[in-house]
């Protein structure tokens, strides 16, 4: 018999479909009748299952004497329950549902016909949902019925019948018990040099962040199994001006170990891979930085433009020492690979294009997998900085994750790039099991981001000659203490030269502000935090195109919020309070690193670029009486880019025009109204001089891709801001209201969501009324458009 590579031996699986096969009694079963906590209690015990103290089940109807044995077979995958809550021991158990669930003891790679039960005289009172599994025990043996042909598969299973089945498991799938390894994969993703608990923007402690509260976890994880491994799933090297410090004030030198990976080095990682952001600073640089990184760092997508060979190492081999449930020590082969959203070509096209490919993730991983289990891994797992994506998948596509997690011979996913959550996020998915962290049944962690959560996945291994199969996996997040001030110091330890550095270096004064600076608004309203990005950007080009061919061209500038909330919470806003503004300030208000850019483009085609950040923006029914959310939390913040230079309104009483992957879905719709320069309606031949950053202008955006002209300065936008601010001395951030929405007759409830802590911050005569809080420090707020 043929077993599957993740599934042989799984005695785990006996018990799955005791949830909702049972018919309730009134009472405890009869002497002669096995309930599902008895069969439950036999099994485990006969399995030799190593028993806790039962604190983890959610079930209420479970004794503290039943409990340890449910939460083995839980953790084991062996039983679900009736519901959440209801586990139901006292209901009796069937001889076709003990066979079924028998049956589903090993999974082979062997279809059994239904065929097989045409022997049986009762077969027509077989339950139609059990047929296949019934079919399956007759196949491998275990179901044979009675001597009058029979099986009589309603008839309860007495205490005799229960023993002799599970003996007969037992006879013949002989577990591999304390011979097992439970090897335990630990996973942290998109950091973004957030390594001290230190909030460089607000120039203060914060324990809601860093991978020093991080490694707390870290430390009690493999406290817990010494059987562990250690990733990082990328995005490491850029995010605070902790990176930007070591890239512009003190870049590191030749044989320097850039204090990213010093940091990963002081709590012994074992591999990581190349995120986006990695790439921002171009290859030079990454070289650099990878160059006396101490643990291999993974990438199997991106290849030289040139040889097309990886341009990275695409995976490694890990031979890693555990130890099984007897004391005796084994080597594990565990093959890690590494992926990265091909987007990077877009993203970063001025540092790779000509330099670099980036091919499809998903049939990367497919490339390398059989090369990895050629090579001996009896484990295999991904490093996917890709987001989680879902059932639809294009060749290219950005978010993969869920694709990987279909591919046989793949037993663990680290993902990340969403900074999102799993298990948490992502129910709506297909096959997604979110007690258990699995999706299409392999373990997946999504470990949010900035070092908010550890990602743990514990994966059963039983020996099979000289080879390991994985017979199950389980996932779970783990979140830092929030509340107390313990890290590991070994983190601070790594990087306290540059982190020290990065705080003189952002308290470094640039100039004054008349008012506070916040973008607690900045998705419904003008708002003064755009508004500087925007007189800033525009004061460069101007001096940049003087005496040049684009001179007598108006220039326009985009910019987008940043900092909105969304996705990394209630928090994550730019606060500035009135006086000094310094460097941190500036990291506030921009906080990528990107460079300055200027496009050529028509009146037609900015058009088509405010139409696409419009998609920022849910329809909105002005007749409707119930809720109506403004905000498509699908669309990120930091595409919503708001043009200077021109006045307009948008009209969210009719849909987008573009989805938030620029895809046109409604041809025929205008969001955008009454777009003007200087008082006069802009002409669809009007030609701007647009100016932007890197990302945008290199990206898929309508109208941003059909310029005529593209001009890369290679100057950094958050430079351009201090340079600017330095220059003006002090500044008046009030926003110009460029951009409005356009009325909504009638009386509509929408809402929408920014900080709890804004309520004192609503600008006057906005239509803008505090509501209530919500989740994740969010506070609800309405908004009358009139």
């Amino acid at each position: 018999m043929t077993f599957g590579r993740k599934a042989s031996m799984i005695l785990v699986a006996l018990v799955l479909v005791l949830s909702g096969f049972f018919t309730a009694s009134p009472k405890a079963a009869a002497a002669n009748e096995v309930t599902r906590g008895e069969f439950i209690q036999h099994l485990v015990t006969s399995l030799k299952v190593e028993l806790g103290d039962g604190s983890t089940i959610s079930f209420k109807d479970v004794d503290k004497k039943l409990a340890p044995y449910v939460e083995a077979a839980y953790n084991l995958k062996l039983t679900s329950g009736k519901s959440k809550t209801v586990f139901a021991p006292n209901e009796k158990l069937s001889r076709e549902q003990a066979f079924s669930i028998a049956s589903r003891a090993v999974i082979t790679d062997k279809v059994y016909s239904t065929g097989l039960l045409g022997g049986f005289k009762d077969r027509h009172y077989f339950s139609q949902s059990l047929l296949k599994d019934l079919a399956k025990g007759v196949g491998i043996g275990l179901l044979v019925g009675y001597g009058d042909g029979t099986v009589k598969p309603s008839k309860p299973v007495s205490p005799g019948e229960m023993r002799a089945i599970v003996q007969r498991l037992l006879k013949e799938y002989q577990p591999a018990g304390s011979k097992n390894v439970t090897l335990r994969i630990l996973g942290t993703s998109d950091l973004h040099t957030n390594f001290v608990n230190y909030d460089y923007y607000r120039d203060q402690p914060s324990n809601s962040l860093g991978l020093a509260k991080t490694g707390v976890l870290i430390e009690q994880a493999r406290a817990e199994n010494s059987n562990s491994l250690l990733f990082d799933n990328g995005d490491l090297i850029q995010g605070t001006p902790f990176g930007g410090y070591k890239v512009s004030v003190d870049p590191i030198e030749k044989g320097e170990l850039h204090p990213a990976y010093a940091a990963l080095k002081s709590l012994d990682f074992d591999a990581s891979t190349l995120g986006n952001h990695e790439f921002n600073f171009g290859l030079d640089y990454l070289d650099e930085a990878l160059d006396d990184a101490p643990f291999p760092v993974l990438n199997a997508n991106v290849y030289d433009a040139k040889t097309n060979k990886n341009r990275y190492k695409p995976y490694t081999i890990i031979d890693k020492q555990v130890v099984d449930g007897k004391g005796k020590k084994h080597t594990i082969q565990v093959g890690v690979i590494g992926v990265v959203a091909p987007q990077i070509m877009k993203w970063d096209r001025a540092h790779l294009e000509g330099e670099v490919t980036a091919k499809d993730a998903v049939e990367s991983v497919k490339k390398f997998l059989p090369e990895v289990e050629k090579a001996g891994a009896d484990v295999v797992v991904v490093l996917s900085h890709s987001g989680m994506g879902d059932e639809k998948y294009d060749i290219g596509e950005e978010d993969i994750t869920y694709q990987l997690s279909e591919i046989d011979g793949i037993d663990a996913i680290v993902t990340g790039h969403n900074h999102d959550v799993f298990p948490g996020s992502y129910g709506d998915l297909k096959n997604v099991n979110q007690q258990q962290g699995t999706i299409n049944g392999t373990p997946v962690v999504m470990p949010g981001n900035f070092g908010s959560h550890l990602g743990v996945i514990d994966l059963q291994l039983s020996p099979k000659g000289k080879d390991w199969n994985v017979a199950s996996g389980k996932a779970q997040l783990r979140k830092i203490d929030t509340e107390s001030d313990i890290v590991s110091q070994q983190v601070i330890d790594a990087v306290k030269e540059t982190h020290e550095a990065t705080i003189d270096y952002v308290r470094s004064p640039v100039g004054k502000t008349t008012a506070p600076i916040n973008s607690y608004f900045s998705l419904v309203k003008d708002d003064p935090s755009v508004q500087i990005v925007n007189n800033a950007q525009s004061w460069y080009v101007k001096q940049q195109v003087a005496g040049t061919a684009n001179a007598d061209l108006p220039i326009l500038s985009a910019a987008a919020p940043f900092k909105a909330g969304g996705r990394n919470g209630g928090n994550y806003y730019t606060d500035i309070k009135t006086g000094e503004i310094a460097i941190k300030n500036v990291a506030d208000l921009y906080v990528f690193d990107n460079t300055i850019y200027a496009l050529k483009l028509t009146g037609k085609e900015v058009k088509e670029w405010l139409e696409m950040a419009a998609g920022q923006f849910q329809q909105i029914n002005p007749s409707a009486t119930t809720e109506q959310p403004l905000i498509n939390t699908d669309f990120r913040t930091y595409n919503f880019d708001v043009l200077d230079g021109v006045t307009y309104e948008i009209d969210v009483t009719i849909p987008a025009k573009y989805d938030a992957e620029a895809a046109l879905v409604n041809p025929t719709s205008n969001r955008i109204k009454k777009l003007s320069y200087n008082g006069a309606p802009v002409t669809d031949t009007q030609e701007f001089l647009v100016v932007t950053n890197n990302y945008r202008a290199t990206g898929n955006f309508p109208g941003v891709t059909d310029a005529k002209e593209v001009i890369d300065y290679a100057y950094e936008n958050r430079q351009v801001i201090i340079d600017y601010m330095l220059e003006v001395g002090t500044i008046d951030p009030a926003a110009d209201d460029n951009w409005k929405f356009a009325p909504i007759a009638g009386n509509p409830n929408i809402t929408f969501e920014t900080s709890a802590n804004a309520q004192s911050l609503i600008p006057e005569a906005s239509g803008i009324t505090y509501v209530a809080p919500s989740a994740n420090d969010f506070g609800k707020y309405r908004i009358d458009i009139k």
